[in-house]
């Protein structure tokens, strides 16, 4: 009688452990905000990480300080998506602030009457000699560029 209990106890283990409850699996939280695209369909959030053209501004590692020649220099500031504001001294009789606005390869504005963009170059591009051999600079147009450190 004594080993039919023990039997009993091992088989009423064995069960119970069995019945044991499944945590069911966490729900998980679809994304239904989308953005239609010819021929597919793409999370938003997705294409604006992967597709700089959508991102708020195109430029934004660009924001800060840029250093010219003689003092010369340009603030980059994001305003609203694909707005900058751009603070300038472009030349020694020159300082002002500008409205910036994203293009394919550069923030486009203008001053005075001349339309101009900022854009990626190097130390030699913007052809002064005191910016020769930098690697990260901005370019307005030849004889005037900028420069980080």
């Amino acid at each position: 009688m004594h080993k039919g209990m023990i039997m009993a106890s091992a088989a009423a283990l064995i069960l119970l452990a069995g019945c044991e409850k499944a945590e069911a699996p966490a729900p998980v939280a679809a994304d239904t905000t989308t953005t239609e695209v010819p021929d597919e369909t793409v999370p938003t959030e997705t294409a604006a990480a992967e597709d700089p053209a959508t991102a708020p501004h195109r430029f934004a590692s660009w924001a800060g300080k840029w250093t010219g020649v003689e003092g010369m220099y340009a603030t980059i500031t994001p305003g609203e998506p694909g707005k900058y504001k751009l603070e300038m001294q472009s030349n020694l009789d020159t300082k002002a602030t500008y409205d910036g606005t994203d293009s394919e390869h550069s923030i486009q504005f203008k001053r005075g009457t001349e339309e101009l963009s900022l854009r990626r170059g190097n130390g030699d591009e913007t052809g002064l000699k005191y910016l020769a051999g930098k690697k990260e600079c901005l370019i307005v147009k030849s004889g005037e560029g900028y420069c980080r450190d």
